[in-house]
């Protein structure tokens, strides 16, 4: 892997950003890393307890909007989505996984973020959905997503409002289930999956999986044309 690292701490995997120089923007190559490398952990059963985090000041500044594209063809670009398909393969985990955030966290990252089951952010941590500000809607699966997190109000104020929201008020808003100063961060991620990790796996596992099916079947069925939403409305913009 080139923009990720995998590490193993017994039952836990770290799975960590490394696209550094470029605040791990999340380009083609890593998004493809990152869904082949779910898979693996997917299969795996000694791994209890997943962790995505980041080296750098930053957990990623979301998909990567200097990427020079491929020419493809429409057809070829509608069957492309990469976003999406990162997030299902962090939802269709059965580990618990766990999202530690610190620096800038936007667009598609916060859609990880939001795909895992717990968020831990230091204090320097800002979340934001800034595709309406480039005349985009918001695909990855992100709106329900965020939507179960913190209601419709909110979802409407960070997605249409295009703000960032500080770790305080993501806290306070349910988006963020752990703060911590920024030295302490690595400390109480690694508490926090070694909780979760001492806890039988099956029952654990088999919870949240029907969790899952219960927040988001409707969800799914609802959001299905979402990356063609993004696609018309990125068409429309660059007209």
């Amino acid at each position: 892997m080139k923009f990720l690292k995998l590490e193993k701490k017994s039952n836990i995997a770290f799975v960590s950003f490394i696209r550094n120089k470029s605040l791990n923007a999340l380009n083609s190559q890593t998004l493809k890393e990152l869904i082949n490398l779910n898979r693996k952990i997917e299969s795996d059963s000694k791994i209890k307890v997943v962790v995505y985090r980041s080296e750098g000041e930053h957990f990623s500044a979301g998909a990567d909007i200097k990427e020079k594209q491929k020419k493809l063809s429409r057809l070829e670009i509608w069957k492309t989505n990469l976003g999406k398909e990162t997030i299902e393969s962090i939802l269709r985990l059965d580990q618990i996984s766990i999202a530690s955030l610190k620096g800038y966290c936007l667009g598609g990252a916060a859609c990880i973020a939001s795909a895992c089951d717990f968020r831990i952010a230091s204090k320097s941590t800002m979340v934001g959905y800034p595709e309406i500000n480039l005349g985009m809607n918001l695909n990855w699966f992100g709106l329900p997503l965020l939507l179960r997190l913190i209601g419709p109000s909110k979802t409407k104020k960070m997605v249409i409002g295009g703000e960032l929201e500080n770790a305080s008020t993501l806290f306070e808003w349910g988006f963020v289930d752990e703060l911590c100063d920024n030295k302490e961060l690595e400390k109480k991620t690694l508490s926090l999956a070694k909780k979760y990790a001492s806890k039988p796996t099956l029952p654990a596992q088999m919870i949240k999986r029907s969790l899952n099916a219960l927040v988001y079947q409707n969800d799914q069925s609802i959001m299905h044309m979402d990356y063609d939403q993004f696609l018309l409305a990125r068409e429309y913009s660059e007209k």
